[in-house]
């Protein structure tokens, strides 16, 4: 807009250029998200599929899709795991920052070395889905293992009341500096936690988890709520096929319910105490509810053990899909019955990954079975029940094969030895006869991670050739000393194993053929955590070409082939479900442009006005295109990545990616022997 200097010849049209800036400027300050006091509710479903959504199994979701922002293009973060999206929600950095690479890290000590809640020394690969684990790697870790600002942190500073409601862990991981234990315990945080592990005693109210507030529990107690998270039994005996947790053998089959108590306890705490506490306070909100649905059921699901089909489609499945969706439903059944609050507050809806059903023997469509070592044997579990039958891929198939191939034994992290051993920790004994032929029973590290290496004498595993932590869809291996022959070694061995389908190399050892680098993927940045030398990822495919809804994925886990997991570089597990409605965000709008979890933290600052400090520089960006008054975005093309080709097998490990506004998206990797492959080659596999 052009003005000339001729309107101010005169008072009067001086006064009316006055009035008409002024206009313009109140006008574009309209189109801008609100800078205060705005309150948000962030809901996550754990490992909901963007096609799980339908008009009839989840009409929430399909309401918000439709009458909000619909994120047409969404992406998890790779590794496609829970606590690593989680982290990027929390923070808005991508995984080098938070050092958050998977649900099991190599940590670098025995975590609980500190003596914190009284637990004696364990393992150097935790599960760190676990409110204990979490505080303590907080302890090794300057109070915060992260080593970034959360969103509710810098809201809670900000004067916010703050709340992380559902599944322990990603819970835990929006403001985990907060149970950074005092004195060897948890102290009392200023954000309200609440998860599976909340236990306060019925009479004292004294609590074995991470406090809740006085208040909190008074009112929960008026309303008749229980102060003591439910299992997920669902009232059921344990191991009843209505055991919401309960995986099931290589014989018995797992749950046949989705996680409907433990899910509605969470719920009525958020809508009947949490919520209403937090408007009476006068003060605004910002609350995450994480739902532990379809996750939970697609993991244990019973129908269809050993068997590719249904597997996640099944009726158990969809269960769950229709609980997280009611979860949701009450939350947005409560705003609607706060009008005042509604209005005032924005609703931002994602998952942290994608989901596959699990292959542990199929590497393609056409029934190709595995031919790995590890898969040539039976395994029995420690009572002696067969825990994997010969023709399947055991828990921790990969440490096994490098073990085989590399010729070095195997020492299980998990499983410690009698006090006064000259090892720390047990051999994992591959089973030979004296002519150092395999014999028909091996055994398997107990959760899949394993130690590689001629003796294993430190505790903290820094003498091991190199380290295994199993995962699912993909593994980390972490080469303590960093030898560069090593890392070569190692991936020239993978390469021969038939369920490879990408490997990614730390950028520190070079271009190693055959594989890409980790800043390719965004895992090299600022973060204190170990960060793995090589990860690979899994094979994955499609009973029919292109669905990603049929999707299966090969996975180092202990779960049954028919179950669930996530963890690849597939598109079934990178295509997340995102999207967003409030006074903030377009009404019936589908942005085609690629969004990620690392970009709802940045979204949400900005809408809340708050300036979120950063220690890296992997930071997602701010869904501008979103907003109410922003120009619609275009979607870009896919381009891939391609690999120098390794001389002995011609194979090029290509990623498929996008990048917008500055950010890299991450659609899918696999093998090829192309200089020049197609958009959409992995997902035709």
């Amino acid at each position: 807009m052009i003005l000339s200097q001729a309107v101010f010849r005169t008072p009067r049209t001086k006064f009316a250029y006055l009035g008409l800036l002024l206009f313009i400027v109140s006008f574009a300050q309209a189109q801008q998200p609100s800078p205060t006091h705005r309150n948000i509710i962030i809901f996550v479903a754990d490992g909901f599929r963007h096609g799980s959504v339908n008009e009839t199994d989840t009409p929430t979701l399909y309401a918000i899709r439709t009458k909000g922002v619909n994120f047409e293009n969404s992406y998890s973060l790779f590794p496609t795991f829970t606590t690593a999206n989680a982290s990027a929600i929390a923070t808005g950095h991508r995984l080098g920052d938070t050092g958050d690479f998977s649900n099991g890290l190599y940590t670098r000590f025995r975590i609980f070395d500190t003596g914190n809640f009284d637990r004696g020394p364990g393992t150097i690969i935790p599960f760190i889905e676990n409110d204990e684990i979490l505080a303590d790697l907080d302890s090794h870790m300057n109070g915060d293992y992260l080593n970034e600002a959360t969103l509710l942190a810098v809201a809670r500073k900000n004067g916010y009341n703050t709340a992380a409601i559902g599944k322990i862990g990603p819970t835990a991981i929006q403001d985990v500096s907060q149970i950074n234990p005092d004195h060897e315990r948890y102290p009392v945080p200023e954000t309200i936690f609440v998860d599976d592990a909340t236990a306060l005693d019925p009479v004292t109210h004294q609590p074995s988890s991470i406090p809740l507030p006085p208040a909190l529990v008074e009112r929960l107690v008026k309303l008749d709520i229980p102060l003591v998270a439910p299992a997920r039994t669902n009232g059921f005996p344990d191991k009843s096929p209505y055991d919401n947790g309960y995986a099931g053998t290589a014989l018995k089959p797992g749950t046949l319910s989705a996680n409907t108590f433990q899910q509605q306890w969470m719920t009525d705490v958020a809508t009947r105490a949490v919520l209403p506490m937090f408007v009476e306070s006068g003060k605004p909100f910002a609350m995450l509810f994480w739902s532990r649905d379809p996750d939970a059921t697609q993991h244990n699901n019973g129908d269809s053990l050993n068997q590719l089909v249904p597997g996640i489609n099944g009726p158990t499945c969809k269960l769950a899909i229709q609980n997280a969706d009611r979860t949701l439903r009450q939350i947005m059944q409560w705003l609607d019955a706060n009008p005042k609050v509604k209005e005032n507050t924005d609703v931002f809806i994602t998952s942290d990954h994608g989901f596959a059903t699990i292959s542990r023997r199929e590497l393609d469509r056409a029934g190709t079975v595995t031919k790995s070592q590890s898969a040539q044997h039976f395994y029995n579990d420690a009572a002696g029940h067969l825990d994997t039958p010969k023709g399947f891929l055991p828990s921790g198939f990969l440490a096994i094969d490098l073990a085989w191939a590399m010729q070095t034994k195997l020492w299980d992290p998990d499983a410690p030895e009698a006090a006064g051993s000259r090892t720390p920790y047990k051999q994992v004994h591959l089973n030979v006869d004296e002519f150092f032929h395999p014999t028909d029973q091996w055994d398997h590290p107990i959760h899949g991670n394993g130690l590689l290496g001629a003796n294993i004498y430190k505790a903290d595993g820094s003498d091991a050739l190199a380290i295994v932590a199993a995962n699912g869809g993909s593994d980390l291996i972490y080469v303590p000393d960093s030898n560069p022959e090593t890392v070569q070694r190692i991936v020239k061995t993978l390469l021969g194993f038939d369920y490879v389908s990408s490997i990614f190399v730390d950028d520190k050892y070079g271009k190693i053929p055959a594989t890409l680098p980790l800043s390719a993927i965004d895992l090299v940045g600022s973060a204190p955590m170990p960060r793995p030398s090589i990860v690979v990822a899994f094979k994955n495919f499609y009973l029919n070409p292109g669905d990603v809804m049929l999707g299966v994925q090969v996975s180092d886990t202990s779960l049954q082939e028919g179950q669930g997991n996530h963890g690849g570089f597939g598109r079934e597990c990178t295509w997340n479900n995102m999207a967003a409605i409030g006074p903030d965000f377009k009404s019936g709008y589908v942005d085609k442009a690629p969004v990620s979890n690392a970009d709802i933290t940045p979204t949400l600052a900005r809408i809340l006005g708050l300036n979120m400090p950063s220690n890296g520089k992997l930071q997602g960006r701010v869904i501008e295109e979103s907003f109410a008054g922003k120009p619609d975005a275009a979607e870009p093309k896919t381009m891939p990545v391609v690999s120098d080709a390794d001389p002995d097998h011609s194979m090029r490990t290509v990623l498929f990616m996008q990048e917008f506004s500055g950010q890299k998206y991450f659609e899918a990797a696999c093998m090829t022997t192309s200089k020049t492959p197609e958009p959409g080659m992995c997902q035709k596999q």
